[in-house]
């Protein structure tokens, strides 16, 4: 056979493999972002909800069509992602990345400092609230709280004060909020709190986890929040009344476990291999700066925490070289991520979900209380015809502002 036309037929066989492995992993990704779509909005911030009341049966979940075509379509994502990622085509796209995302790189720390500072600002402007939209309180002396805390970011010295005024910020909110609902924002509280901790240290050893403490509280803050869509679908239904396009035309009840796959998925995927974590950051990117047209300023401040760690996690600054984080053949290596994949995710499913029901109901009991009481963080308006007061919304809140 001629070399010219070996070449031709080798350098084919080349574009034929990186095609079959490029458009499952961007098919599987536009999916993801599809069904989870603006969504992500935290609907405890736009429609009525009620802490104790009973949650859907974790059977209701495990016999939906929907679920199991979500979690179908994420392993295709992570194991074609896995696949890419140990050949040198995954390589160059994490090459190519880390080049783009440089700058932010090299100032990741300054990055994540001064994001961290504007949201305590904006809290402080908002006012009225314990860190998150729907935390409502008539204090004062919190929202100037909340204005130091971002003062004591400017300077390492100071920094483990405004780490300490978060985790006590939040025990402050034990006094008008049960402690389950409180769980919402345990995990970004502690992973925001570690990170301006070992930021302040001087031990590199300490120091060079703070990333990674905060990458963590992230991940599991999703994954948590995500179980809202399984336990509660009801809750979601005012939302796609009010806004009928975020289900881009899919049925509703289709639409939301299928969202829940993608928000807790996106989420595991944030501690997974870098090209998994870091397709999984842009994916959630994309998914909550979309929400932020439907659903105004009060996403985009409620979301900004998540929002600047995923942009750190989208950069990646903590990732090695490949070539030092492996003692294996590299095709063992991603033969054993792949096997694991399936494995891992359904650990994280189990760990979580016996979590939220098994919390629930330790809290409230078996047969939760259900009878009609909500809140909501929106009063009622021709906007949001689901709030407080509306034909549509039921009796006072679960608890007093």
């Amino acid at each position: 056979m001629p070399s010219e036309v070996r070449a031709t037929i080798q350098l084919t066989s080349v574009r034929f493999k990186r095609t079959v492995l490029q458009r499952p992993l961007l098919l599987a990704a536009a999916a993801l972002v599809a069904a989870s779509g603006p969504a992500a909005a935290h609907v405890k911030w736009f429609a009525p909800y009620i802490v104790d009341a009973s949650p859907q049966p974790i059977a209701a979940t495990l016999t939906n069509t929907w679920f199991w075509a979500g979690i179908a379509l994420v392993l295709a994502f992570f194991l074609v992602a896995i696949a890419i990622e140990r050949r040198s085509l995954g390589q160059n796209v994490l090459a190519a990345m880390d080049r783009v995302t440089a700058p932010v790189a090299l100032r990741a720390d300054d990055f994540m400092r001064a994001a961290t500072a504007a949201f305590f600002v904006a809290i402080f402007a908002v006012g009225g609230v314990y860190l998150t939209p729907d935390l409502q309180t008539p204090s004062e002396l919190v929202s100037w709280a909340q204005l130091a805390i971002a003062a004591g970011i400017f300077s390492r010295r100071t920094m483990p004060f405004s780490a300490a005024g978060i985790i006590a910020l939040w025990l402050i909110a034990l006094r008008d909020y049960d402690f389950f609902h409180l769980l919402d924002y345990l995990a970004l509280g502690v992973g925001v709190a570690g990170y301006l901790l070992l930021a302040f240290l001087d031990d590199q050893r300490w120091r060079e986890k703070r990333f990674a403490v905060l990458f963590w509280g992230v991940a599991i803050a999703l994954m948590w929040s995500s179980l809202e869509k399984f336990a509660y679908p009801e809750w979601f239904y005012p939302l796609v009344e009010e806004k009928p396009f975020l289900t881009f035309g899919l049925p509703r009840d289709v639409f939301i476990p299928m969202a829940g796959v993608a928000e807790f998925t996106l989420g595991f995927g944030l501690i997974w291999s870098p090209l998994v974590r870091r397709l999984s950051a842009i994916s959630l990117l994309v998914i909550f700066t979309t929400a932020v047209y439907p659903f105004g300023r009060i996403d985009l401040i409620g979301h900004a925490m998540i929002m600047a760690a995923l942009v750190l996690i989208a950069v990646d600054p903590v990732r090695k070289d490949a070539a030092q984080a492996t003692t294996a053949p590299l095709p063992a290596l991603r033969t054993r991520r792949m096997v694991t994949v399936p494995a891992a995710l359904s650990l994280a499913l189990v760990a979580v979900a016996s979590g939220y029901w098994g919390l629930h109901a330790a809290f409230y009991g078996i047969e939760a209380n259900a009878t009609l009481r909500n809140t909501s963080t929106h009063s009622d308006s021709a906007e949001h015809p689901h709030g407080p007061g509306s034909a549509k919304a039921v009796q006072p809140a679960t608890h007093s502002h």
